[in-house]
């Protein structure tokens, strides 16, 4: 079994998505080891978004995860970040499928819903940016 991570980000939260969110993950088998609720700060979201850190769109990335609450989680299950990304569905909610969370619920490019690792590595990253080891059961 592996392990991914997955966040909830503040429009999603905003509007009352999560249990919806959470239900489409669990309903594919994927298995909730932790979750919480927290307001990102600006350091662990500039920690986050590290690599696009000289895109033009970074701090606008950082403004809006830091701006209300999110909802990171780690899944575990069978290919854990492939799944959840094709659950995700593509990140401009325009070019997601319906069906995918993204498609169905996403309404900008910016506020698209759902963050998830797009690789192992960054799913191990990420898990321990927002996750001590004794959190994940």
């Amino acid at each position: 079994m592996a392990l991914t991570f997955v966040m909830v980000k503040p429009d999603g939260v905003r509007r009352g998505l999560i249990g919806e969110v959470v239900r489409r993950f669990e309903a594919k088998g994927l298995r909730i080891r932790a979750l919480k609720m927290i307001t990102v700060s600006p350091g662990l979201a500039q920690k986050h978004y590290e690599e696009h850190r000289d895109k033009p769109f970074y701090p606008d990335l950082v403004r809006f995860i830091t701006s209300g609450p999110s909802v990171p989680m780690v899944l575990e299950g069978r290919d854990a970040v492939s799944v959840a990304r094709t659950l995700m569905g593509a990140t401009d909610p325009v070019k997601a499928a319906p069906g995918t969370i993204r498609g169905d619920l996403g309404l900008e490019l910016t506020e698209n819903i759902v963050h998830g690792s797009d690789s192992a590595e960054a799913c191990e990253r990420e898990i321990a940016l927002y996750f001590l080891p004794e959190e994940i059961s």
